[in-house]
């Protein structure tokens, strides 16, 4: 079937965007949680740090869970249905965080659980439209899908805080509230075009690889990925790869409030610098990191760009703690961790689709996702718990040495026999 017949493919990256945009406000989470830390009898919640990553932990665990459901379902009922879903379910979050969210619990139902689900339905969707209708630039249209949640951090922690002032005129609840809408209508939106091409499409003059062109069409499906040894090498390698940056994520602004103030700067320029830290240098890294990784890994491959990427991300994480407490080597930090952190979201699709086919990806990638769950728990709370016990070194050298491991792991990989010259 040509090109030219059906809808123009790039309406698919326009739409993806415009929902990952939505989809990234977890990441604006560090905006939110010194005002939760701050005493009650100071307007703050009293939360613990751990409490604080708890939640955003939470939230990054359901998303990955609820992502298999997702791949399940869009495979039987098509990805538009199941993105605008996903739209509802976040802002319903977020909109009953406004009411519900003054307790510990409430923001874990609410915030984490529910808008946690709206996440993870909606986000499969765009990358298995995407990579279905360019399948000749997967890794660029992946990083493109992608690079929406990255920059989305930057959009709602800038709005919450510097350009808005949104947290200090409305305060955190009515924020909650009116994100709530704005991400139900937003996905809305994005999901009409979430639609795969018909049976049989391909772009015009371009031919699959040999080693795609499988009898079954391209792929293992995911009872068949799972007995693999390579699914549990690549999985525990995603674990380790995304717990260094989620962990930065949940934690950046109370770190480098610490270290700043350790480093001589006041209370107040201390937030100032290690908010623009997160929103600013991680946020945007982060969102050109899915980008460049994913044309990287179209020139060297999947494996090697997983490698090199894991491999700068163990030395940073090794060195990031101690460069805290000077504001333009938090800046550097931050930045090459939120790009390496950004480049997990461009190369694990396209490595599950690489390893185990493009057939099946959408269901594939949503247990692969599962990885994102676990380092999104054990970075996060790992991080907030060794601050409350008075350091954050122990937090930062173990993530650096699981990042080198994985790239070990990287480098042993070999596609599954049943894929390898076919």
């Amino acid at each position: 079937m040509s090109e030219d017949k059906v809808m123009n493919r790039w309406l698919v990256v326009i739409g993806a965007l415009v929902i990952q945009l939505c989809l990234g406000a977890i990441y604006a989470w560090s905006v939110f949680t010194p005002s939760l830390r701050a005493p009650v009898a100071e307007g703050g919640f009293g939360f613990t740090a751990a409490q604080t990553q708890w939640v955003f932990s939470v939230g990054l665990a359901t998303f990955a869970v609820v992502m298999v459901l997702a791949g399940r379902w869009q495979a039987k009922s098509g990805p538009r249905i199941v993105a605008l879903s996903g739209g509802i379910l976040l802002g319903l979050g977020y909109i009953l965080a406004k009411f519900f969210g003054t307790s510990f619990l409430g923001q874990i139902i609410c915030i984490g659980l529910i808008g946690g689900a709206g996440i993870g339905l909606a986000y499969v969707c765009p990358i298995a439209v995407g990579m279905k209708w360019f399948p000749d630039k997967k890794g660029l249209i992946t990083g493109l899908a992608v690079a929406g949640f990255g920059f989305g951090a930057l959009i709602w922690i800038k709005l919450a805080g510097a350009w808005g002032h949104l947290i200090e005129t409305m305060g955190i609840l009515n924020v909650w509230g009116l994100y709530g809408i704005i991400f139900g209508v937003a996905v809305a939106l994005g999901s009409i075009v979430m639609i795969n091409p018909p049976a049989g499409w391909k772009p015009a003059g371009w031919e699959p690889p040999a080693a795609e062109r499988t009898a079954g069409g391209g792929g293992m499906l995911p009872g068949q990925m799972l007995r693999t040894p390579q699914f549990y090498m690549l999985w525990i390698t995603f674990i380790f790869s995304a717990m260094a940056g989620l962990m930065t994520i949940g934690i950046i602004k109370l770190f480098g409030i610490d270290a700043l103030q350790a480093g001589g700067y006041s209370a107040v320029e201390a937030s100032a610098i290690a908010g623009t830290a997160m929103a600013v240098f991680y946020s945007l890294a982060n969102g050109i990191g899915r980008i460049v990784w994913g044309t990287i890994s179209d020139w060297i491959g999947r494996k090697t760009a997983i490698a090199l990427m894991t491999a700068i991300q163990g030395v940073m994480m090794l060195i990031f703690f101690r460069m805290g407490g000077t504001p333009a080597l938090l800046y550097l930090g931050a930045a090459i961790v939120g790009f390496n952190f950004g480049g997990n979201f461009a190369l694990f699709p396209t490595a599950t689709a690489d390893f185990f086919g493009t057939s099946h990806v959408g269901q594939n990638y949503g247990w692969m996702f599962t990885a994102y769950g676990v380092g999104g728990i054990v970075g996060p709370v790992m991080a907030g718990m060794f601050r409350d016990s008075g350091s954050w070194v122990p937090a930062f050298v173990i993530s650096g040495i699981l990042c080198l491991v994985a790239t070990v792991i990287t480098l042993a990989l070999r596609r599954p026999r049943a894929l390898q010259g076919v």
